[in-house]
C-alpha cells in the first residue's frame, strides 16, 4: 500500500512539473500588456523571413489578432526552409524593445499544424497619429504617398534603400531591408527607380525605428 501511495505521489509531482514547464500561449493583447524583459509565449504564423545566418533567423509573424517581430530566433539551417509564409509556429522568448520596436528576442520555436496569410490593412489615414503604433509589425498598405527622397545606404546599390515619403503635412522614412528584399528582388529594383514627386502605394511590414519605418515589400505607382 505504501509503495502504491509513493508511486501516486511521484506521478502527481511529475504531472505537476510538466504542467508548469509548458507555458500557455498568450493572446496578442496579453503580449502587449506583458512587462518588458518578461518571458512570453505566442502562437503565430510566419509571413516573411530575413536571411538565415549563424543558426538564427528573423521573422515577420502575424496572427488574426496582431503581429510580432521575432528578432534572430534560434533556427538550425535545416529548419530555415520550413518557415515559409503561412507556417504556424509556437514561439517562446523574451519581450524586448529597441528604438521603439517591440520584439521577441532570444526565441525558440516549434512548428504546429495550421496556416494563415494576413492581408495588408490600409492604415494610410493613421499616418501622423498615435493610433498607428497599434498596428506595429502588421502587414499594411499606405496609399497615395509622394516620394520625397531615395538614397542607398553607403551611397550605392547593394545595401538597404532609405525612402522618404510625404503625406499631408508629414514626412515619413521607410526602408527596403536588404535581408528581407535584397538587390535581386523586383521591389528593390522598383524602389531604386523612384523619383521625387512620384505618387505611389506602398505595402510592407510596419516596423518601428524612432517612429514608423515600414519595411517595404511592394510599391506601385498610383
Amino acid at each position: 500500500m505504501k509503495k502504491i501511495l509513493a508511486f501516486v505521489l511521484v506521478l502527481a509531482m511529475v504531472l505537476a512539473f510538466a504542467g508548469c514547464s509548458s507555458s500557455k500561449a498568450m493572446s496578442h493583447a496579453d503580449f502587449v500588456a506583458a512587462e518588458m524583459d518578461s518571458q512570453v509565449t505566442v502562437e503565430t504564423y510566419v509571413q516573411a523571413t530575413q536571411s538565415w545566418w549563424d543558426n538564427k533567423i528573423t521573422v515577420y509573424a502575424q496572427s488574426e489578432d496582431g503581429a510580432y517581430f521575432l528578432y534572430e530566433m534560434a533556427c538550425p539551417e535545416a529548419d530555415a526552409s520550413k518557415l515559409v509564409p503561412g507556417t504556424k509556429i509556437r514561439v517562446t522568448g523574451t519581450k524586448g524593445e529597441w528604438a521603439g520596436e517591440v520584439e521577441i528576442m532570444d526565441a525558440t520555436f516549434e512548428i504546429l499544424k495550421g496556416s494563415f496569410i494576413a492581408e495588408p490593412v490600409d492604415v494610410t489615414a493613421l499616418l501622423g497619429t498615435d493610433e498607428l503604433i497599434a498596428h506595429q509589425n502588421e502587414k499594411v498598405i499606405f496609399k497615395g504617398l509622394t516620394v520625397s527622397k531615395v538614397e542607398y545606404k553607403n551611397g550605392e546599390p547593394g545595401d538597404d534603400i532609405y525612402v522618404s515619403f510625404t503625406y499631408g503635412d508629414g514626412t515619413y522614412d521607410f526602408c527596403v531591408e536588404r535581408y528581407l528584399t535584397g538587390p535581386e528582388t523586383e521591389v528593390y529594383a522598383a524602389v531604386g527607380e523612384l523619383q521625387p514627386g512620384d505618387v505611389v502605394d506602398v505595402e510592407g511590414f510596419l516596423y518601428w525605428y524612432e517612429g514608423v519605418n515600414t519595411h517595404i515589400t511592394a510599391v506601385t505607382k498610383a
